[in-house]
């Protein structure tokens, strides 16, 4: 160990500790900062007492408070409940139609259904409700169901396609692979595109428009602007769900995909799909 001595520069002692020439000056902490530490370590002792804070092996200390943040919360949850029971017996009582009429109940309804959107919907459908490839934008005005507030409650109640529940809405389009041939797919993927576009062969168009009718119109209409009855989609509206352009539509006839949305209903309960439905219908492209 070196000696010690006192640093030329600053006049402070050494405290005879060296490394490579370097010496370290012995500078002890000021007092009221080692007071500060001894209380927090005293603090700490003492909050351990009071508080649960040590874990063991199957569960933790309880503290003298007997305090506990589950249970704290718990009673939180238990108090927002029972402020907001009355409104969610009187919206799960009324109508889903009739909600709007109520200023009260539309606004806790529109508050309540923007919440569990955020929990259970955006997950699909995006956190504004625009949607994505595969699954609909719930902004605008095309539904394949119906877009009053009763279609949609109706929807979220039972899903789509989803085994669980027995009124679910369903529909699925054939796979006209085996039922049309190569080239008649190609037509009539060239008559949906020419319905909002130019099709890569306008020669095809004419014989599509047979091959539609004689295949399709029976869902999707005459005019093609779709069927609600069995969700089937408008293609004259350059509104694209699940494809777009030519060679998509044209997989889609042949081997199409089919989406599947759960029944709520189960999941979170009547007055919670109520709000749903309320809070969809009132983005923008609710029918009334």
């Amino acid at each position: 160990m070196a000696e010690k001595h006192v640093d030329e520069i600053s006049g402070v002692s050494t405290t005879g500790h060296e490394w490579d020439g370097i010496r370290e000056l012995n500078n002890p902490m000021p007092r009221w900062w080692v007071y500060t530490f001894y209380a927090t370590i005293l603090w700490a002792i003492g909050y351990c007492v009071v508080y649960p804070s040590i874990p063991l092996l199957t569960e933790n200390t309880k503290g003298t408070s007997g305090f506990s943040s589950r249970a704290s919360l718990t009673a939180e949850m238990d108090a927002a409940k029972a402020a907001q029971k009355a409104t969610l017996d009187k919206i799960a009582a009324t109508p889903v139609g009739d909600i709007a009429k109520d200023k009260t109940l539309l606004e806790f309804a529109v508050a309540g259904g923007a919440s569990a959107f955020k929990n259970n919907c955006a997950q699909c459908h995006g956190s504004g409700a625009a949607g994505g490839m595969g699954f609909p934008n719930l902004n605008d005005n095309d539904w394949l169901w119906g877009g009053k507030v009763e279609d949609i409650y109706t929807t979220l109640t039972h899903g789509i396609r989803y085994a669980g529940d027995a009124d679910t809405r369903s529909s699925e389009m054939p796979a006209f692979a085996d039922v049309l041939q190569p080239e008649q797919i190609k037509q009539v993927a060239a008559y949906v595109v020419s319905l909002t576009g130019k099709p890569s062969d306008t020669a095809l168009v004419e014989p599509g428009k047979q091959v539609f009718a004689e295949n399709c119109a029976a869902c999707h209409g005459d005019n093609a602007q779709g069927n609600r009855e069995f969700g089937a989609p408008n293609l004259a509206d350059a509104i694209w769900l699940k494809v777009k352009g030519e060679e998509q539509i044209a997989a889609q006839v042949s081997h199409p995909k089919h989406g599947v949305m759960p029944a709520w209903g189960a999941r979170l309960g009547d007055a919670t799909v109520k709000q749903l439905a309320v809070y969809v219908h009132q983005l923008g492209g609710g029918e009334q």
